[in-house]
């Protein structure tokens, strides 16, 4: 990926037409949602490292999840004569008019990771195969409890159920959730209308099991409400779909509050981002079972060669225009890989590849 994005952009080693070298000090603004997820902080070093290598000068900003923040860093990107922009909203609907003004001033715009909606002023997008992730982040549930592999095939010999689930969503305003559910309900369907899972709380819609903002005390308590009202009768929750670790960590919390020991009983609980804390859980503690490994050092390339793609008049490589219709238009986008991480395999995914070291896990 990293090489054929490469070669779609080799005037990125050439400036426009005029034969200066990358960047020659172009300015390119970076807008990131904020900096209480280590994932953040880890992309946005990624995107300013790999674009002042190639000679541009980056104004990267956090807007701790605070939407007017974002939209007056992003003004003032513009005011500071920013020549592109690459954006991971907070709200993906909130930015139509200052992305306006970004298109009167003819400013390219890159959505990273997170879809911009409602507005015809986004010229790529760089993410993952968002639908597919939701597929692992269930498969991963349905491996822990021994009805699949991997890979999502059934295994000889599967328990039969009925086996206790609860489902949590991502944030409501950031279009991945809704990609990553729809993935998640598609593969864990069939189980469901088998009997072989059971939603207890009947929570089953995702505007039920939306966590705004991906918050992982808003799943925490919803967590403890879903415990007192659906299994004070002493029945067990056995697995839960959990879309991001944060919000994976606060059902740890409350189901760790509830009495809920490591162990037989502890349920087979999803996630995604392999933040270091839930990878320990993981590798460590065992009160996580699998993270889905999102290589953002990867995604960083893909958003700065698309940008220097586009400075320099070329078309950026895409692998997909079909996908993702962000209300006006279909956003032609360039989606990466993912892989389910679990104890066996921590090693092989997060250690060989240098995203973390074996100390860091412990």
């Amino acid at each position: 990926m990293v090489v054929s994005l490469a070669a779609c952009s080799q005037g990125g080693s050439t400036g426009g037409g005029d034969g200066e070298a990358a960047g020659s000090g172009q300015l390119v603004g970076v807008a990131m949602p904020t900096k209480s997820s280590e994932r953040w902080i880890q992309d946005g070093d990624a995107v300013k490292e790999q674009l002042e290598a190639e000679g541009y000068k980056v104004d990267l900003q956090y807007a701790e999840d605070d939407i007017p923040t974002q939209v007056s860093q992003i003004e003032n990107m513009i005011t500071k004569g920013a020549e592109a922009l690459i954006i991971a909203s907070i709200d993906g609907t909130t930015l139509t008019q200052v992305l306006q003004d970004a298109a009167d001033a003819e400013i390219p715009v890159i959505a990273y990771d997170r879809l911009i909606r409602d507005t015809e002023n986004v010229s790529y997008y760089a993410s993952f195969d968002n639908y597919k992730v939701g597929v692992q982040q269930a498969t991963s549930v349905l491996n822990g409890l021994g009805l699949t592999d991997l890979e999502g095939e059934p295994v000889d010999g599967a328990p039969a159920g009925p086996f206790n689930i609860e489902m949590f969503a991502g944030s409501p305003d950031d279009n991945n959730a809704t990609f990553f559910w729809d993935g998640a309900q598609d593969t864990l369907k069939p189980f469901i209308d088998a009997g072989t899972l059971v939603v207890k709380s009947g929570q089953t819609s995702f505007e039920q099991a939306a966590t705004l903002r991906w918050d992982g005390e808003t799943a925490q308590k919803r967590m403890e409400n879903i415990l007192t009202s659906t299994y004070s009768d002493g029945s067990k929750v056995n697995g839960v779909l959990s879309p991001y670790d944060g919000i994976s960590r606060g059902i740890i919390s409350a189901l760790t509050d509830a009495g809920y020991t490591t162990g037989d009983e502890w349920p087979i609980i999803s996630g995604q981002d392999a933040e270091i804390d839930s990878v320990k859980a993981i590798a460590n503690s065992g009160e996580q079972f699998a993270t889905i490994f999102k290589d953002t050092r990867k995604l960083a390339t893909a958003a700065v060669e698309m940008t220097i793609a586009v400075l320099n008049d070329d078309e950026p490589e895409v692998n997909n225009t079909e996908d993702y219709d962000n209300g006006k238009f279909v956003v032609p986008s360039y989606l990466l890989d993912s892989q389910i991480v679990v104890k066996d395999n921590v090693n092989e995914v997060l250690v060989e590849s240098g995203y973390w070291t074996e100390e860091e896990i412990g």
